[in-house]
């Protein structure tokens, strides 16, 4: 309770600000209502982009100089250290595993998502009420990564294996080997003594990795399904029937007419779920905290961050992260303008 009340000024703090800011607003537009000639286009010009500008600088340009500004410095932001944060980035063997595990995400998760969810964008558009199937599959996008990671962890969820007492045995995917198993031993008279691996902990960190980016391949199959089925079905109709005449059928009819005609939506698609993916986060954290070989920059420049408290090597992480993911967008920005232009 004391801690409750103690928090009041801070809202009342927060609530004012906001009051203010809109207060501000709407005194611009009252006086750009009032401007004639040529200063009210000036001012309609201000009132509409400072608000934006300002939100811009405050919210991104001014947090992204700072983080690069601390990535010079040592971890109490005070003695200048110029690039001693990044040796210790590329230098130090745990980090290199890390960049690693994260190329591994960027690569894995981004093939398998939008594969998967061609496929399946192929498959239900020729199935009746077709919205029911593809809703439960884009069902995972509305569910937070945290939400996602608590329902997964209790898929891997491990229990000490005893086939006399399987039903304690919680997690789905050492559950169901074991139940086949003890059934199939019931029929032959044997003892099954096949144990399931502790899921997250096995020493095969590899594996490991994998397992949480099933997770997010689960999320982003749903985008990818959804977003590839508009392309699929904006094919001109003419099109495909041109190149059945031509005697193009089944694979060629995929790969050479309608791949081609969606190959823009197939790389914003792809584009877009890798930098999910680089920037994957809430699921390590939940998973495993980074433990077991599962590390990824993201989660890494948390820690040092906001765990250890060395914000010189967690702002260098965070620009590097910065770096990586700014080509990404470009490119998606750019393949996006062609795709309208083409239209």
């Amino acid at each position: 309770m004391s801690t409750l009340i103690s928090d009041f000024p801070k809202l009342f703090f927060s609530l004012g600000a906001v009051l203010v800011f809109f207060a501000l607003i709407l005194l611009a537009f009252f006086v750009a209502g009032l401007a004639r000639g040529w200063f009210s286009t000036v001012l309609a010009w201000i009132v509409f982009l400072l608000p934006a500008l300002v939100l811009l600088c405050v919210g991104l340009v001014i947090p992204a100089i700072r983080t690069i500004w601390l990535s010079f410095y040592g971890p109490d932001s005070s003695q200048f250290v110029g690039i001693d944060n990044y040796k210790w980035v590329f230098g130090n063997a745990d980090n290199r595993h890390t960049i690693a595990n994260t190329l591994l995400w960027l690569v894995i998760v981004p093939v398998f998502s939008t594969g998967v969810g061609l496929v399946l964008a192929l498959l239900l558009d020729r199935m009746r009420r077709e919205s029911i199937p593809k809703s439960l599959i884009f069902m995972p996008m509305a569910i937070s990564f945290v939400g996602a990671s608590i329902i997964w962890g209790l898929v891997y969820y491990y229990v000490q294996p005893d086939y006399k007492h399987v039903e304690l045995q919680v997690g789905i995917l050492s559950f169901i080997p074991m139940r086949i198993l003890l059934a199939i031993g019931n029929v032959f008279g044997f003892t099954p003594n096949w144990q399931p691996p502790n899921w997250i902990l096995v020493q095969n960190f590899n594996l490991n990795s994998l397992l949480l980016m099933v997770i997010l391949i689960w999320i982003q199959t749903g985008f990818a399904m959804v977003v590839l089925s508009a392309a699929v079905k904006s094919v001109p109709a003419e099109v495909v029937e041109a190149a059945e005449l031509d005697g193009a059928t089944g694979w060629r009819l995929f790969s050479r007419v309608t791949v081609p005609m969606i190959r823009g939506t197939l790389i914003v698609v792809f584009t877009t779920i890798m930098i999910a993916s680089l920037k994957v986060f809430d699921v390590v954290r939940v998973m495993t905290g980074g433990n077991f070989g599962t590390q990824v920059l993201a989660n890494e420049m948390y820690s040092q961050s906001f765990v250890q408290f060395n914000y010189g090597q967690g702002s260098a992480l965070a620009v590097i992260l910065f770096v990586l993911v700014t080509p990404l967008i470009a490119y998606n920005v750019v393949q996006l303008r062609r795709e309208r232009a083409t239209r």
